[in-house]
């Protein structure tokens, strides 16, 4: 019998669409050679042009999901996506505390690729104080590290980007990795932070198009390369690379935005195979 390969659980709501939430996660995890647990947080009405709704499951529920195959299966590495209630928030705070050695990778979810606002301030409170200092790597685009970072009394509502990470990093998490894609710049400046300064920045050549789904894709696979046993600076340039390249072989099956394709590598083998 074979070994089982590195588990990762996954807490995010699902995408009927399969660009981004669960389905993303389960698609990323699979493609760089993760066994994929899934734990459903909302149900979303949604598809490749925005959010139409969520509904946050009860968080006993979310809660009893996590527990049982935690009983069941040993967890490499925690990847959270979006949330829905302060409630599960608070529900998934306590799940993983149990676990501190296991690495948490949290993508902070806070609006969908069309603007549609998926975290209530409420929400962000309790992630800030409940998840955000049991946290490995903290995956926010530069909007997100905004709202995240501001505090109370704040004159501006646009705090520079470094001084963002410096906020986020006293509240406890290990690592802030900000993703420039919303950034007025001719390429994509990804950077990561430590409570030591700049870990490293990375840059990317800014593709056409808009996508769904990239957020949970990094973050997915910064929790697959840690599961595979890398540090957190190789990790997240391995993570950047995968996802870089499943955002240059998206495909656009709907109305909307592209998705990304997690499974490029297997499409190059074929196209190979074929050749």
């Amino acid at each position: 019998m074979r070994e089982s390969p590195p588990i990762v659980l996954a807490f995010a709501a699902t995408d009927p669409s399969a660009g981004a939430g669960l389905q993303a996660d389960i698609l990323t995890l699979s493609s760089m050679g993760c066994h994929p647990l899934s734990v459903v947080t909302a149900i979303t009405i949604q598809d490749t042009v925005g959010v139409e709704d969520v509904l946050a499951l009860d968080a006993e529920w979310v809660a009893d999901q996590a527990r049982c195959v935690l009983e069941d299966m040993p967890v490499s590495v925690f990847k959270v996506g979006l949330l829905g209630s302060v409630e599960i928030i608070a529900a998934i705070a306590e799940i993983v505390s149990d676990y501190p050695e296991v690495p948490l990778v949290l993508d902070p979810v806070l609006a969908s690729g069309r603007g549609d606002e998926l975290a209530t301030d409420e929400i962000i409170a309790a992630m800030r104080e409940l998840l955000v200092p049991q946290t490995t790597v903290l995956t926010p685009n530069s909007l997100e590290a905004r709202r995240l970072a501001q505090e109370d009394g704040d004159e501006s509502d646009y705090p520079a980007l470094d001084e963002c990470a410096r906020r986020l990093l006293v509240l406890g998490t290990e690592f802030v990795l900000i993703t420039g894609t919303h950034e007025n710049t001719p390429e994509v400046v990804n950077t990561l932070y430590s409570r030591e300064g700049v870990v490293r920045s990375d840059r990317w050549q800014r593709l056409p198009g808009a996508f769904h789904g990239s957020g949970c894709t990094l973050a997915a696979a910064i929790a697959a390369t840690l599961a595979n046993g890398l540090d957190v600076a190789e990790a997240v340039r391995d993570a950047q690379e995968y996802t870089w390249q499943a955002l240059g072989a998206a495909y656009r099956p709907g109305m909307g935005q592209h998705i990304p394709d997690r499974l490029f590598w297997a499409r190059d083998e074929e196209q190979e195979g074929q050749a």
